[in-house]
C-alpha cells in the first residue's frame, strides 16, 4: 500500500486487466529469482565452483571434494543451479554437469566469462543505504567508499576483456593506431585503474612509451607491480587527478577506457585531453553505447542494468564532489557534443566487440 494507506481513486475505480497482472507477477518472480541467482553466481565464481564443475560431471560429494568445500553447502548451491537452468542434473547418477556452452560464459579466464560481473553487482548492492540517503538529502557516495571491493570487481571483468580483445579488435577500429603504436609513440591512459590495458599495450608495442594516470593510489600500486613482474620498462604509472593533466609534453595518443562518465568535471577533462595532444594526435575513448534520451533506450536490453549501475555508482561518485553526474547512460549524442566543445572536429563513433560499448576516435 502507498504511504497514505489507500490507492488513488482512479486506481480503485479502474477495472484491472488480470492477464496483465499475471504477466507482471511472473516478471517480478523472474527478476527476484535472478537477483538470488546473481548472488549464487558470484559465490560460485569466488569459490571456483564453476571452474571445477567445468572439469566434468560430478555428484555433490565429488564436487565438494574437488573444490575443497563442505558438501552440504555445495549440494544446496547445486540445487539452485540445476533448477535455475545453469547445470543439468542426472536423476539416476545424481550427478551435475555444466554444459560446454554455459561453461564458456561462467568459467575460465577469458573475456567471455560473465561470472565476474555478478560479483560487481553484489558489491554495488552494499551501498543501498547510502543511496537512500542521497535520494533524501542529495549529494552522492564518494569514490573512496567503492574502493577496493567494487573497483577490484571492475578490474576482474575488464582485464579479461583487455586480454581477449584489446589488441586484436579494439585498437584496430582505427586503421592508423596499431601501426603508430608499433612504430613508437607516446601514449597516455587517463583513469587507468590497475593499469592492465597499459601493460597489455606496453608488452605488445615495446617501441612506444605508455603512462597511466589514476586517482586511486591502491590501483597505481597494483599497476606498477604488474609492470615490474612483466619486465616492462615502457609502462609508467602515476597517481593524478586528470583534471590536472599537463599540456606538456604533447602526446601522440590518449586513451580513456570506461572513464569519462565517472569524472567530477568531464568537460574539463576532455579539454585537458585536447590540450595535451599533438596536432595530429588521437583521442581514443571506450564508453557505453546508449542514447542520451530515455526514449532512445527503451528497446535496448542493456539499458535497465546500466541506468541502475549509473545510479548507484557512476553518477553518485561525481555528485559526491559536486560534479556533473553524467551516469553510465550519458549517451552518444551528449558525448559527441562534449567532444566537439573540447575542440575535436573529427569524431568517429565505432561499434566494438561488446554490443554495450562503443569507441570514440577523435582528431582535430
Amino acid at each position: 500500500m502507498p504511504p497514505g494507506g489507500e490507492y488513488p481513486l482512479e486506481m480503485q475505480s479502474t477495472e484491472l486487466d488480470q492477464d496483465r497482472v499475471k504477466i507482471f507477477a511472473r516478471e517480478l518472480l523472474r527478476l527476484y529469482t535472478g537477483s538470488v541467482l546473481t548472488r549464487l553466481i558470484a559465490l560460485g565464481h569466488d569459490l571456483g565452483l564453476f571452474n571445477v564443475l567445468a572439469q566434468g560431471a560430478a555428484t555433490s560429494d565429488e564436487l565438494a571434494t574437488r573444490a575443497h568445500l563442505q558438501e552440504r553447502y555445495v549440494r544446496e548451491w547445486l540445487g539452485a543451479m540445476a533448477t535455475g537452468g545453469f547445470v543439468t542434473y542426472d536423476v539416476e547418477t545424481k550427478s551435475y554437469a555444466l554444459p560446454a556452452e554455459h561453461a564458456l560464459l561462467l568459467a575460465g579466464d577469458t573475456g567471455r566469462n560473465m561470472a565476474p560481473f555478478a560479483g560487481l553487482l553484489e558489491a554495488l548492492g552494499s551501498h543501498m543505504a547510502e543511496l537512500e540517503d542521497c535520494f533524501r538529502v542529495g549529494g552522492g557516495i564518494p569514490y573512496s567508499s567503492f574502493r577496493p571491493a567494487f573497483t577490484q570487481r571492475i578490474d576482474d571483468s575488464w582485464r579479461r576483456i583487455y586480454d581477449d580483445f584489446l589488441l586484436s579488435q579494439f585498437l584496430p577500429l582505427d586503421a592508423e593506431l596499431p601501426a603508430r603504436l608499433k612504430a613508437g609513440c607516446s601514449a597516455v591512459d587517463i583513469g587507468c585503474g590497475s593499469g592492465h590495458a597499459v601493460n597489455v599495450m606496453a608488452a605488445a608495442y615495446p617501441r612506444s612509451k605508455f603512462i597511466g594516470y589514476d586517482i586511486g593510489e591502491d590501483a597505481i600500486v597494483t599497476a606498477k607491480a604488474e609492470a615490474a613482474r612483466l619486465g616492462l620498462s615502457n609502462a609508467i604509472f602515476e597517481v593524478l587527478d586528470v583534471t590536472r593533466l599537463a599540456a606538456q609534453p604533447k602526446q601522440d595518443v590518449i586513451f580513456a577506457f570506461d572513464a569519462i562518465h565517472d569524472q567530477v568535471d568531464p568537460q574539463l577533462v576532455l579539454r585537458r585531453v585536447a590540450g595535451a595532444l599533438k596536432p595530429d594526435g588521437i583521442f581514443y575513448a571506450v564508453d557505453f553505447k546508449f542514447a542520451s534520451d530515455v526514449a532512445g533506450n527503451l528497446a535496448n536490453p542493456f539499458a535497465p542494468m546500466y541506468y541502475g549501475i549509473g545510479l548507484i555508482h557512476r553518477m553518485t561518485v561525481s555528485l559526491a564532489e559536486g560534479g556533473a553526474g553524467l551516469g553510465t547512460v550519458w549517451g552518444v549524442e551528449l558525448a559527441t557534443q562534449m567532444l566537439r566543445d573540447a575542440g575535436f572536429a573529427n569524431i568517429e563513433v565505432r561499434d566494438t566487440p561488446r554490443p554495450q560499448n562503443c569507441t570514440y576516435i577523435c582528431r582535430f
